[in-house]
């Protein structure tokens, strides 16, 4: 039993889709869970839905979903014949549970409306993808995974219940191996016990797809992106940049944590409990090994790269010069919090406090104002974060030359410089 993930960038047209099924085809028999995000900018043009829906623009509203619906069908055309009707009016049964609700009026949060809107784009892609599998000869059953994944209703970031989760895994979804090998599903959505809709926040599928396989369990996870592997830095930033062909669970987080595009921690730590490898490869050329996340420590890691831009150094300065320890800290430490925003990389000194953060405006504008009524507060923008984990001296002065060091931390395994 493996779980596959495709992300909406591996089904973002025709010949994708249709490369999707040639990976499947090419491991006929092996038993496989498949989750599939939305196709494309699906989400986007949801989320363009839903802002004109809040904001009492039904007519925009309901314009902009037939664009997302003539999509849709547009494609379907080309991926079905036999199974066009069946496939169109599941279509249909999805378009309906949106359009109900656009010709309504909003009288609860945004996030719930946000839930209920953005499900629908990966309900489609799947419905899509199985109806083209079982015309192309690949027997499949697609299941709607809100009836599996129970959630809590924090609309937007929902927590999994997964005692319920794994009861309705176990008494529906294992069966249906015993009469198929494929089985496809939807990843990023769940639905609370009185289903409604639900999101499970950043890189949502990919977490779906741990989630299944730590619950099944499987024997190994492999999410297909665009890319050959991951990489050592970003290679459009570092041409340089090497393919990483193994990585330990706890480098990945690592990585994640100083704000590597990898894995999301919340994805690792289900198949870490479980000792489940997941397989990172690339969808445009499969032969490629890619890279494998284990238990195993992989020696000799080259140094590893994160460069983050705008980014805003705030200083909070004690107003009467006595310690900043304590009350003061933890006063700032709860605004962090309430605005919803932290620190990238953070010092001390002893009557100030300097923090990193990520140029969201309207957070870093908040904050700001709020902290200048219990410190002095001065504020940098325009800075970049540079991390390098495994690092060397020559890597390190190759990548700030010419530049001014702001502030700097250096553990024996990893260094990070904010630089103008």
């Amino acid at each position: 039993m493996k779980v596959y993930k495709f992300g909406g960038a591996s089904i973002n047209s025709i010949d994708r889709i249709k490369n999707i099924g040639q990976i499947i085809r090419s491991e006929a028999g092996e038993k496989r869970l498949i989750v599939i995000s939305a196709m494309g900018k699906t989400t986007n043009a949801l989320e363009s839905v839903i802002t004109a829906f809040f904001d009492g623009r039904k007519d925009d509203a309901i314009k902009l979903f037939e664009q997302v619906k003539d999509n849709h069908l547009n494609t379907l055309k080309y991926l079905t014949v036999v199974n066009w009707q069946a496939a169109e009016n599941q279509l249909k049964d999805f378009f309906t549970e949106v359009e109900w609700l656009l010709h309504d009026k909003p009288v609860r949060s945004y996030d719930y409306y946000y839930d209920q809107v953005v499900c629908c784009g990966e309900l489609l892609s799947t419905a899509m993808m199985s109806h083209y599998l079982a015309e192309s000869g690949i027997p499949n059953k697609w299941i709607d995974v809100r009836d599996i994944l129970r959630t809590d209703d924090n609309f937007r970031d929902a927590a999994i219940d997964w005692a319920f989760t794994e009861k309705k895994i176990q008494e529906t979804v294992r069966p249906l191996f015993d009469e198929y090998d494929v089985v496809i599903t939807q990843g990023f959505i769940g639905s609370t016990d009185e289903n409604e809709s639900t999101t499970l926040g950043r890189e949502g599928s990919d977490y779906t797809a741990a989630i299944f396989a730590n619950l099944l369990p499987a024997k190994s996870v492999t999410i297909w992106k665009d890319v050959d592997a991951v990489m050592s830095a970003d290679p459009k930033q570092y041409p340089q940049a090497t393919i990483i062909s193994a990585l330990s669970f706890t480098e990945v987080i690592e990585m994640a944590y100083y704000g590597a595009q990898v894995i999301h921690p919340k994805t690792i730590k289900p198949l870490q409990n479980k000792n489940i490898p997941l397989y990172v490869k690339s969808f445009l050329d499969p032969s490629l090994p890619g890279t494998v996340i284990s238990k195993d420590l992989p020696k000799n890691l080259p140094p590893i790269i994160v460069h983050k831009q705008n980014q805003v150094l705030i200083q909070f300065k004690s107003k009467d010069f006595s310690f900043v320890e304590d009350k003061p800290v933890e006063q700032l430490h709860e605004l962090f919090n309430q605005v919803k925003i932290k620190p990238n990389l953070s010092q001390n000194t002893a009557i100030s406090l300097l923090c990193c953060f990520d140029d969201h405006a309207e957070k870093i504008d908040q904050l700001a104002a709020e902290a200048s009524l219990i410190f002095d507060v001065e504020l940098e923008k325009n800075l970049t974060l540079l991390t390098i984990r495994h690092y060397n001296q020559e890597i390190i002065t190759e990548l700030t030359n010419k530049k001014q060091i702001v502030l700097e931390q250096k553990t024996p395994q990893t260094v990070q410089m904010l630089m103008r």
